[in-house]
């Protein structure tokens, strides 16, 4: 079940790294793309960043509405996640259904959620058009968490404890990803 967080559990759940999925919605049209590249830029208030390429059908839905989410989606979505970012919705305005795709929305939102991730981040655009024009690199101020209780809790995940489908994804190319592994405590 979906459990929402405060505002400052945001960075702790892309810290380590996750491929997530982007998703925005302009004009009552609806995209969802892969991202390797998000991270936290900042605690309070809570910033993410992500990079988004000039041809990316769901960077001019974002930068058309200001709104955009950051999901963490998890193993058993891999096959989603690379059919999301292999194909562009320029090419294919069936792109979401071909690719299994199921929506949902949060009261209070006009912004489209991939059912089934590990975690969510709601943003509100922080427009910076020389970072986004000149690095493809959006920043993002977080207007609301939530975090799937199976995989998340306490301030943490859980991932030494959760089977592996549902560990979250690290992608390095050529349609290979990594899943989230054990903890290694030092102190």
């Amino acid at each position: 079940m979906l459990q929402a967080l405060e505002l400052s559990q945001a960075t702790r759940l892309i810290n380590h790294g996750p491929v997530v999925m982007v998703s925005a919605k302009a004009g009552g049209v609806e995209n969802v793309m892969s991202a390797a590249w998000a991270c936290a830029l900042d605690y309070a208030p809570a910033r993410v960043t992500v990079v988004l390429d000039k041809g990316a059908f769901t960077r001019g839905l974002l930068e058309q509405s200001g709104w955009f989410a950051l999901q963490v989606p998890l193993a058993a979505q891999a096959e989603t996640v690379l059919a999301v970012g292999s194909q562009s919705r320029k090419n294919n305005p069936a792109k979401l259904a071909d690719c299994g795709v199921e929506l949902f929305y949060q009261a209070g939102f006009d912004v489209p959620l991939v059912q089934g991730c590990g975690a969510y981040l709601i943003c509100r655009l922080l427009p910076e058009p020389h970072n986004q024009q000149t690095y493809d690199l959006f920043i993002g101020e977080v207007a609301a968490v939530w975090a799937d209780d199976r995989v998340y809790a306490d301030g943490r995940w859980l991932f030494d404890s959760v089977p592996d489908e549902l560990k979250t994804l690290h992608y390095v190319g050529n349609g290979l990803f990594y899943r989230t592994g054990k903890g290694l405590k030092v102190v």
